[in-house]
C-alpha cells in the first residue's frame, strides 16, 4: 500500500515543472503559515481586530479567527496537491477580496512593512504562474 502511494506521488510530481512545484510550495506554505501562526498558535490581536469589524462579539470573533486558520491550512494543503487550475484562480479572487477587506476596514495596514498589498500581489503572481504552468503540463500530458 505504501509503495502504491509513493509511486502515485512520484508520478504526480514528475509531471509538473519545477516552476509549478515551486509555486505550489510557496503558496501552500504561505496559506498554512498564515492559518497556523497568527490565527491558531499565537492568536494575533490584529487578526481578531480585523474580523471584529464584521463580528463585533469578541468571543465569536476569536472562534471565527480560529476556524479561518483551520480553513487556511486546509486550503494550503489543497493547493499543494490539486490538479484543478480553478483552485489557483479562486486563490487570486480570495487574495483580491482580502485586499479590499483590509482597504475598507484597516487601510493603515498598507503603510506597514511587509503589508498585505506586497504579500498579496506576490501570491497573486505565483497563482497566475501556477495556473499557467498547470495548463501547460496538462496539455503536455494529453498530447
Amino acid at each position: 500500500m505504501n509503495f502504491i502511494i509513493q509511486k502515485q506521488t512520484m508520478t504526480l510530481i514528475s509531471r509538473e515543472t519545477p516552476v509549478l512545484l515551486l509555486c505550489r510550495a510557496a503558496l501552500s506554505f504561505s496559506w498554512m503559515y498564515q492559518g497556523a501562526v497568527p490565527k491558531i498558535v499565537c492568536r494575533s490581536g490584529g487578526e481578531i481586530e480585523l474580523i471584529g469589524h464584521i463580528i463585533p462579539d469578541y468571543q465569536w470573533a476569536c472562534q471565527a479567527v480560529f476556524w479561518m486558520g483551520v480553513a487556511e491550512i486546509l486550503f494550503g494543503l489543497f493547493l499543494l496537491v490539486t490538479r484543478w487550475r480553478g483552485a489557483f484562480w479562486i486563490n487570486v479572487a480570495a487574495l483580491i477580496g482580502l485586499l479590499f477587506f483590509v482597504a475598507l476596514f484597516e487601510p493603515t495596514m498598507f503603510t506597514l512593512p511587509f503589508n498585505p498589498l506586497t504579500l498579496n500581489v506576490a501570491l497573486i503572481a505565483l497563482s497566475v504562474i501556477a495556473a499557467g504552468e498547470l495548463k501547460t503540463s496538462q496539455t503536455r500530458i494529453s498530447e
